[in-house]
């Protein structure tokens, strides 16, 4: 019989993490103290070193830091897009204003 596939909040993972990496726990007692598996454990530490490093990761952030960058270049991803859209849409109108006018 499978597992069923647990999912883990940005915070239990950042925590975790933070129990290798801040308060001197090695991957195995940090692992088993949290019930995740030692090489899952490991992604999570790698992940939160390099975010501390201020890389930006291509997963959802462990750091609030980078939460907030993320949620700002998604933000404004969502404004260009907008924005291209309303130059578009200008264009168009536009266009139809010197047609009538003719």
């Amino acid at each position: 019989m499978r597992r069923q596939r647990r999912s883990f909040s940005p915070e239990f993972k950042h925590d975790a993490a933070s129990l290798v990496l801040d308060q001197g726990y090695s991957v195995p007692e940090a692992s088993r103290a949290v019930d995740v598996h030692e090489n899952t454990l490991r992604k999570w530490v790698q992940q939160l070193k390099s975010e501390r490093g201020g890389s930006t990761p291509k997963s959802k952030a462990l750091s609030q830091e980078q939460q907030r960058i993320q949620d700002l270049e998604a933000r404004v991803n969502r404004l260009e897009r907008e924005k291209t859209i309303l130059k578009k849409a200008t264009a168009l109108l536009m266009s139809d204003d010197l047609k009538s006018t003719r």
